[in-house]
C-alpha cells in the first residue's frame, strides 16, 4: 500500500473515543458531550498507538479508473466530516445575531407548550419562529440573539433562516446581521 499523504490523517484528541466498523461502514465518535455516527464511503485505518485516523484512498465500491479524481474528493470530504464530528462531540458551537434598525426586536414568547420567538422587523405583522429541540436560542437583549448547540449544520441552517427574514441592506445598514459581520455601505443615487 502506498503512503497516505499527511492531509488525509486526522489526530484524535485524548478525550475522544472512536469506534469503527468496516463491515457496516460506520464510524462512531464518542466525546465528552455527545456521541455521533457517520456512514462512510471510503475505508479507514485507525492507529491507536499514535491516536491517528488515516483515510485510505480506496472505496468500498468498485470504481473504474476514470473516477480517480472523485476518490480524492471523497477522501477530502471524509476528512472534513470526521474533523467536524470531533469538534461537535467535544465543544458547544454558537452563533450570535444582532438586529440593526429602528424597532427591530426579538422576544421570547412565554405561556406556550412550545418554545417560540417573536420577531418585530418593521413589517405590518409579527413573525413567529418555533425553536427546535436540537438547539437553544436566547434573547440576550431585544436586539441580540444567541443560538447554541452541538450540531454545526443545524446551527448554521437556523441562523441563516432567521437572517433571511430581514437580510442586511447595503444602503441603510439595516437588517439581521451576524455578530462579527460588517456591511460595506453603498452610496445612493445623486441628484
Amino acid at each position: 500500500m502506498k503512503e497516505i499523504p499527511e492531509k488525509y490523517n486526522i489526530r484524535i484528541p485524548n478525550d475522544i473515543n472512536v469506534i469503527y466498523s468496516s463491515k457496516k461502514k460506520i464510524i462512531v465518535i464518542i466525546g465528552p458531550l455527545t456521541k455521533k455516527a457517520l456512514k462512510l464511503q471510503t475505508q479507514l485505518l485507525i492507529i491507536k498507538s499514535k491516536n491517528i485516523i488515516k483515510i485510505i484512498p480506496q472505496s468500498f465500491f468498485e470504481i473504474s479508473n476514470n473516477k480517480q479524481k472523485k476518490i480524492k474528493a471523497l477522501q477530502a470530504t471524509t476528512v472534513a466530516l470526521i474533523k467536524q464530528l470531533i469538534i461537535e462531540t467535544s465543544a458547544i458551537l454558537y452563533q450570535k445575531l444582532k438586529f440593526v434598525g429602528v424597532g427591530y426586536r426579538a422576544f421570547n414568547v412565554e405561556n406556550f407548550k412550545e418554545k417560540l420567538l417573536l420577531f418585530k422587523l418593521g413589517y405590518s405583522h409579527f413573525l413567529y419562529f418555533k425553536i427546535s429541540n436540537k438547539l437553544n436560542i436566547y434573547c440576550l437583549k431585544t436586539t441580540k440573539l444567541f443560538i447554541y448547540g452541538n450540531s454545526y449544520q443545524n446551527l448554521t441552517q437556523i441562523a441563516s433562516l432567521i437572517r433571511s427574514y430581514k437580510k442586511p441592506e447595503p444602503y441603510k445598514n439595516k437588517g439581521i446581521l451576524y455578530d462579527t459581520e460588517k456591511i460595506k455601505l453603498k452610496e445612493g443615487k445623486k441628484a
